[in-house]
């Protein structure tokens, strides 16, 4: 493997880490306010942490004499359908939570890894052999850690699954997007359009929530908003730059396994959150999901 796949790997693994613990704060904040208030929210928020850093680097470009991007229709566009595809699959994911299990809508939604290169079959993206194998193995391990005795499928199921393919075509969008553009400035525009169209959906279905309970939930929206937005999906935008769509695909599907073993260790610390020690099941699934991020690595042969 070449050094910079590697290090869009290494960006990527990151990203999911700091997903997986988000998803602690993301759980305690809609227990307080609507998925869309709360969503709506930190992605503005996401959106607001990145500007002082895109006027910083493009100040640091110009006195360096490297060329800065303006904003033009490739950023536009990219901006848009990147911000579209998140709010949906985000708004879905939140909505179908309410009908289905946590842990069975952690193993829908990554399902996107399958989708991810059936589609880039559509767009000619073939991906290697070693690749289909991860996919298969981590699907394997996510069902083990996160799926239950019940199969049945409901509402929250099939929207989960919708969100899945919405995901697929945003991590595919990114893909297409993120070579030609400051991948900076991208994350930022998606975010916009992202809270955006979440507080316009929250207005009107009129679930605005006080001042008092933003305020009282600083710390979810503010790691939410800040690392979770800002900080991780900037840098999938950077990581996916060095990596092919159904690699980074497994690699961010590590933010379910990240998400348990934060949970596991924040109850033995005596945290008040639902879930409890792992069974030799979520280990062995754990296990599974390692194994296929490790076979991502392996060099490409040489032709």
């Amino acid at each position: 493997m070449n050094y910079q796949k590697l290090k869009g790997n290494m960006i990527l693994l990151l990203t999911a880490f700091i997903w997986g613990v988000s998803f602690i704060a993301q759980s305690k904040g809609v227990e307080e306010i609507s998925p869309l208030a709360f969503n709506g929210i930190r992605s503005v928020l996401g959106g607001l942490v990145l500007l002082p850093v895109i006027f910083f680097l493009d100040r640091s470009k110009k006195k360096k004499g490297i060329p800065v991007q303006k904003v033009d229709k490739t950023l536009l566009l990219g901006g848009v359908i990147c911000g579209v595809c998140l709010c949906v699959a985000s708004t879905l994911q939140t909505i179908g939570m309410v009908y289905t299990s946590p842990g069975k809508s952690g193993f829908l939604t990554a399902l996107y890894m399958v989708i991810v290169p059936i589609l880039g079959l559509f767009m000619g993206k073939k991906p290697r052999g070693v690749i289909l194998i991860s996919v298969l193995i981590a699907l394997l391990g996510l069902y083990l850690m996160c799926m239950d005795a019940s199969l049945a499928i409901n509402m929250g199921d099939v929207l989960t699954i919708i969100c899945a393919f919405v995901f697929a075509f945003h991590i595919l969008a990114i893909d297409k997007f993120s070579p030609q553009v400051d991948g900076v400035k991208l994350a930022c525009l998606q975010f916009f359009v992202c809270g955006i169209l979440n507080l316009i959906a929250m207005a009107f279905l009129r679930e605005t929530p006080t001042v008092a309970q933003v305020v009282s939930l600083w710390a979810s929206i503010g790691y939410s908003g800040v690392l979770s937005c800002g900080v991780a999906y900037t840098l999938q935008i950077v990581g996916q730059k060095y990596t092919d769509p159904t690699s980074a695909s497994i690699l961010m599907s590590l933010e379910s396994v990240f998400a348990t073993l934060t949970t596991v260790l924040l109850i033995s610390w005596g945290w008040d959150l639902t879930g409890g020690a792992l069974s030799t099941r979520e280990i062995w699934g754990c296990v599974l999901m390692f194994g296929a991020i490790l076979l991502v690595q392996l060099p490409e042969k040489s032709a």
